[in-house]
Protein backbone atom coordinates (compact mmCIF):
# COMPACT_ATOMS: atom_id res chain seq x y z
CA UNK A 1 0.00 0.00 0.00
CA UNK A 2 1.32 3.54 -1.11
CA UNK A 3 1.74 6.19 1.83
CA UNK A 4 -0.46 8.85 1.41
CA UNK A 5 1.98 12.10 2.21
CA UNK A 6 -1.14 14.71 1.60
CA UNK A 7 -2.74 12.81 4.44
CA UNK A 8 0.42 12.37 6.44
CA UNK A 9 1.52 15.78 6.05
CA UNK A 10 -1.69 16.96 7.60
CA UNK A 11 -1.45 14.26 10.78
CA UNK A 12 2.01 15.82 11.21
CA UNK A 13 0.71 19.40 10.97
CA UNK A 14 -2.02 18.40 13.95
CA UNK A 15 0.51 16.57 16.07
CA UNK A 16 2.91 19.74 16.04
CA UNK A 17 -0.18 22.19 16.64
CA UNK A 18 -0.95 19.88 20.06
CA UNK A 19 2.86 19.50 21.06
CA UNK A 20 2.89 23.55 20.88
CA UNK A 21 -0.19 23.92 22.48
CA UNK A 22 0.64 21.77 25.37
CA UNK A 23 4.40 23.12 25.55
CA UNK A 24 2.84 26.59 25.61
CA UNK A 25 0.56 25.18 28.64
CA UNK A 26 3.52 23.39 30.79
CA UNK A 27 5.66 26.17 30.72
CA UNK A 28 3.67 29.23 31.04
CA UNK A 29 4.90 31.82 33.55
CA UNK A 30 4.24 31.31 37.41
CA UNK A 31 0.98 33.48 38.06
CA UNK A 32 1.84 37.04 40.03
CA UNK A 33 2.55 36.68 43.66
CA UNK A 34 2.59 32.67 43.67
CA UNK A 35 5.72 31.66 45.97
CA UNK A 36 7.68 28.57 45.15
CA UNK A 37 10.23 27.40 46.67
CA UNK A 38 11.56 24.44 48.60
CA UNK A 39 11.65 24.86 52.64
CA UNK A 40 11.62 22.77 55.70
CA UNK A 41 7.84 22.34 55.52
CA UNK A 42 6.17 20.58 52.66
CA UNK A 43 3.56 23.31 51.36
CA UNK A 44 1.45 24.94 48.60
CA UNK A 45 5.32 26.09 47.52
CA UNK A 46 6.91 22.99 47.52
CA UNK A 47 4.44 21.21 45.95
CA UNK A 48 4.21 23.75 43.35
CA UNK A 49 8.08 24.17 42.57
CA UNK A 50 7.77 19.89 42.68
CA UNK A 51 4.85 20.17 39.76
CA UNK A 52 7.23 22.82 37.98
CA UNK A 53 10.07 20.58 38.08
CA UNK A 54 7.96 17.87 36.23
CA UNK A 55 6.09 20.15 33.84
CA UNK A 56 9.63 21.45 33.00
CA UNK A 57 10.81 17.46 32.34
CA UNK A 58 7.38 16.70 29.96
CA UNK A 59 7.87 20.20 27.89
CA UNK A 60 11.55 19.19 27.06
CA UNK A 61 10.24 15.58 26.09
CA UNK A 62 7.27 17.30 24.29
CA UNK A 63 9.97 19.40 22.82
CA UNK A 64 12.28 16.48 21.11
CA UNK A 65 8.98 14.82 20.17
CA UNK A 66 8.33 18.50 17.90
CA UNK A 67 11.48 18.43 16.29
CA UNK A 68 11.15 15.51 15.18
CA UNK A 69 7.81 15.96 13.98
CA UNK A 70 9.03 19.02 12.04
CA UNK A 71 12.22 16.53 10.85
CA UNK A 72 9.27 14.25 9.30
CA UNK A 73 7.72 17.33 7.76
CA UNK A 74 11.14 18.29 5.99
CA UNK A 75 11.66 14.86 4.79
CA UNK A 76 8.34 15.14 3.07
CA UNK A 77 9.28 18.61 1.76
CA UNK A 78 12.36 17.16 0.35
CA UNK A 79 11.43 13.95 -0.81
CA UNK A 80 13.07 11.58 1.87
CA UNK A 81 10.22 10.61 3.80
CA UNK A 82 9.72 7.23 4.74
CA UNK A 83 13.47 6.30 4.17
CA UNK A 84 15.99 5.71 7.19
CA UNK A 85 18.16 9.01 7.69
CA UNK A 86 21.19 6.40 8.66
CA UNK A 87 21.09 3.94 6.06
CA UNK A 88 18.60 5.23 3.70
CA UNK A 89 16.30 1.90 3.53
CA UNK A 90 12.74 2.00 3.36
CA UNK A 91 11.53 2.80 6.87
CA UNK A 92 8.43 -0.09 7.31
CA UNK A 93 4.99 0.88 6.85
CA UNK A 94 4.06 -0.47 10.46
CA UNK A 95 6.16 1.75 12.07
CA UNK A 96 5.46 4.87 10.33
CA UNK A 97 1.69 3.90 10.97
CA UNK A 98 2.61 3.94 14.33
CA UNK A 99 5.30 7.03 14.64
CA UNK A 100 4.55 8.75 11.25
CA UNK A 101 7.68 11.42 12.63
CA UNK A 102 9.75 8.35 12.73
CA UNK A 103 13.61 8.86 11.16
CA UNK A 104 14.93 5.75 11.19
CA UNK A 105 14.19 1.99 10.22
CA UNK A 106 14.14 -0.36 13.49
CA UNK A 107 17.52 -1.63 12.91
CA UNK A 108 18.81 1.98 13.88
CA UNK A 109 15.89 3.53 16.54
CA UNK A 110 17.87 4.51 19.79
Amino acid sequence: MAMDLDEIALELQAKAADLRARIAELTKPVEQGATIGFGKRIGDGTTQAIQQMADASTAESLQKTLNEVKGAQERIDAGGYGRCVVCDEPIPEARLEFRPWAATCVEHAD
